[in-house]
């Protein structure tokens, strides 16, 4: 199986000069799990007031990996094609983050890490923040998290890119294949240039997906506790997960599907319009 993360990581091989100034500007705020990058984006000058766009990264995400173009990051651009304030941050151990200590020991994330990450971490940070009822966008696990938190907790809408609702054969043929390409291939020091501490950004990932205890993770229940619109979007060439992860999401609230074609593991990257202006209509027709 080709690498699924190879082409993410070779798009920023290297992190450009208005890049570097961004993450030399971004805040650590003290969380529940610690001191986490945080990047806050303002809305355009004279927009209305509208619920902030939240963003939650991957598993191998942070900040800077959602990327940078000619109108900046794919959040700094969808805030301000959509006329909103914006919150981007990296959970623990990713990114310029606080590493975590002996992450394949004493540190290795349990089996409902998202569970933790969405009902206690990513509330209090919100509160610091001084946001309520945000509109979550989330990318894989980030999308796992928001769906988890939009079940629990107050928010206007929940986006969710290639979420993982459970556990599927070939998400962990995916997850088997990114460690032999950070063992034995170049897939760590290609990650490393994104993360202060490489090794707390992989392992804590790829060890807790591959345990035995992970093997049950489903969050299907708890989806049909979301009563916020919801919309999900799934690339028909993810190598991380089939329809069934959108398919089985079955909110008590309204949700639309979006199936991508010619699309991976990050629509945002394999297919920015039509997530962008998907996007728009969606929170559009739902008065958000």
């Amino acid at each position: 199986m080709k690498n699924p993360l190879r082409r993410q990581c070779n798009e920023r091989r290297s992190v450009p000069a208005d890049k570097r100034a961004k993450i030399a500007a971004m805040e650590l705020m003290q969380s529940k799990e610690g001191a986490l990058e945080v990047l806050r984006l303002p809305a355009p000058s004279g927009a209305p007031a509208r619920a902030p766009l939240v963003f939650l990264h991957e598993g191998l995400g942070s900040v800077a990996l959602w990327g940078a173009g000619r109108g900046g990051s794919w959040p700094e651009q969808v805030c301000a094609a959509l006329g909103r304030a914006g919150l981007v941050y990296s959970r623990r151990g990713y990114g310029q983050s606080e590493a975590i200590v002996d992450v394949r020991g004493g540190g290795r994330h349990p089996a409902d890490y998202m569970h933790r990450h969405a009902w206690e971490t990513l509330p209090d940070l919100l509160a610091q923040c001084g946001l309520s009822r945000p509109v979550l966008v989330g990318h894989s696990d980030g999308g796992s998290i928001a769906l988890l938190h939009a079940a629990r907790f107050p928010t206007t809408a929940c986006v969710v890119m290639a979420p993982h609702v459970m556990v599927e054969p070939i998400s962990l043929e995916a997850i088997e294949a990114a460690r032999a390409a950070y063992l034995q291939g170049d897939l760590r020091a290609r990650l490393a240039r994104f993360h202060a501490d490489v090794d707390s950004a992989f392992w804590q990932w790829n060890d807790v997906w591959l345990s035995p205890a992970f093997a049950s993770f489903d969050i299907r229940a708890h989806c049909q506790s979301i009563g916020v619109p919801v919309l999900a979007i799934q690339g028909e060439e993810d190598p991380y997960g089939t329809m069934a992860q959108i398919d089985d999401i079955t909110p008590a609230g309204p949700i639309e599907r979006l199936k991508l074609a010619h699309c991976g593991h990050s629509p945002q990257r394999d297919q920015p319009e039509a997530v962008l202006s998907a996007l728009a209509a969606f929170l559009e027709r739902h008065g958000c």
